[in-house]
């Protein structure tokens, strides 16, 4: 049996753990971007970019422990196996050769390399960075050690004392004072910055991270439900407080930088910009640095458990085969550049993104409406019905004639949260649905799954 101080102890490490796992390398441009654009704005943009890039994770995670899933797909099949099998291939995806796999290469050239290149070096510094980087990768991909591990122990306080130096130091001697906001955050810049939360990816890796957490806990605590969620939801403050007061942070260094560095394009040049400001050279090496081996690192996990989701779903092909692949598609996309990258990702995150915030939502009220199937699929339908036109807009394919009736029907449409109202009607149609006594026999059989998963 755990003492109160061994549980007290174990639940910190199981926080730090959770933080560890979505401080990603890559997460500390997105805040650090949002506060330039922000300017005077930026602690009402903030508060927004803190609900989907920290609370929906984190909550994502709990849901994990309260549902009794043992991955996504078990999740997913709430809805429908097709549902899950789709949604799931297209979340590793995202948040592997599509996405998140390239950006760490990205992340890592422009925060690493690019502040010690003159300008106008072209195209070749990147490609041969991210050829090493990917072969780098792939090689501790197909050869796991602990050294990735300890290097991830080692690396993440070291990284987490940095940055804390630097933003210390945006306190006490601001760059200068905070400007005004861009066009695109002087209105609505609660809901921009809510939307700006998708880029870090956080909700859909919490499908993934979810199931370490549980298994993490069940390894020392047990099995009893009870225990993992309230170890589960304790975890998740502890990694939501610290994730809260770094990206806060990090927002007003950036808010306060625009005055004497002006607008940039990223936040990989923001980060490097500061750190020069305050450290000089020596500071861009050590961020570089540390950067770069944490986008290693995170690279090399996401090969690793992409790799083992696809042979999962493709047999036939190895898993030294598929960690190659990835690596190699994922240093070409890397060339597109950060800025690239980050564009294309946009209108796929806003048109996925509300699907995993509605399926976590659901997964809390489980309870409430009996799981009835019914509700997942039409709640999830008029969310993606919105979010797709959303999506579409963010892609600048936008349908004038949807985008004016949407506009007119729908609240909070024109700031991109029109999918709301959407999915909290066709949760409730969904309910009544399932009253109708020629559905009840569907109902049953979904209760049935869902007590084989817990």
């Amino acid at each position: 049996m755990f003492n109160n101080k061994t549980q007290s102890s174990h639940t910190l490490v199981i926080g730090l753990m959770l933080f560890a796992l979505f401080f990603g390398a890559g997460n500390l441009i997105f805040p650090a971007m949002l506060g330039q654009s922000a300017g005077t704005n930026v602690w009402i943009a903030n508060a927004g970019f803190l609900i989907t890039g920290v609370g929906v994770p984190l909550l994502g995670v709990f849901a994990f422990g309260i549902s009794g899933s043992n991955d996504l797909r078990d999740m997913g099949n709430r809805v429908h196996p097709w549902f899950s099998a789709i949604y799931t291939f297209v979340l590793y995806l995202a948040i592997g050769p599509l996405f998140a796999l390239p950006r760490a290469g990205s992340v890592s050239f422009e925060i690493g390399v690019k502040p010690f290149l003159p300008q106008n070096t072209g195209h070749m510094p990147l490609l041969i960075f991210t050829v090493v980087f990917f072969t780098i990768t792939c090689l501790l991909s197909l050869n796991p050690t602990k050294i990735v591990d300890i290097v991830g122990k080692i690396l993440t306080p070291l990284k987490l004392t940095f940055i804390g130096i630097l933003v210390i130091a945006a306190f006490v001697h601001p760059i200068g004072p905070i400007k005004a906001p861009t066009k695109e955050f002087a209105t609505n810049s609660f809901f921009k910055g809510f939307q700006e939360g998708y880029l870090t990816m956080d909700t859909l890796a919490a499908f993934v991270f979810g199931i370490i957490i549980i298994n993490a806990i069940k390894e020392k605590r047990g099995s009893d439900k009870k225990v993992i969620a309230v170890t589960c939801a304790k975890a998740a403050l502890i990694a939501a407080s610290v994730l809260a007061i770094v990206y806060t942070s990090l927002s007003y260094m950036g808010a306060s930088s625009v005055s004497k560095l002006g607008q940039m394009s990223n936040g990989g040049e923001v980060l490097s910009a500061v750190a020069n400001y305050y450290f000089g050279s020596l500071g861009n090496v050590f961020l570089g640095l540390m950067i770069t081996v944490a986008c290693l690192t995170t690279s090399v996990g996401l090969v690793t458990a992409c790799s083992s989701y696809f042979q999962s779903v493709f047999p036939k092909l190895s898993y030294k085969a598929l960690a190659v692949a990835l690596s190699v598609f994922s240093a070409l996309t890397a060339n597109l550049g950060l800025n690239e990258l980050i564009a294309i990702s946009v209108p796929v995150l806003t048109a996925i993104y509300p699907l995993a915030i509605m399926l976590i939502v659901l997964s809390f009220a489980h309870s409430l409406f009996e799981g009835r199937r019914q509700v997942y699929q039409i709640s999830l339908l008029f969310t993606f019905i919105v979010s797709l036109f959303d999506g579409l807009n963010a892609a600048k394919l936008s349908i004038p004639a949807v985008n004016s009736f949407f506009s007119h029907v729908l609240p909070l449409y024109d700031a991109g949260l029109g999918w709301v109202v959407p999915a909290i009607v066709g949760a409730l149609v969904g309910y009544f649905l399932s009253l109708i006594p020629g559905v009840q026999s569907q109902v049953a059989a979904g209760h049935d799954r869902d007590r084989k998963v817990s």
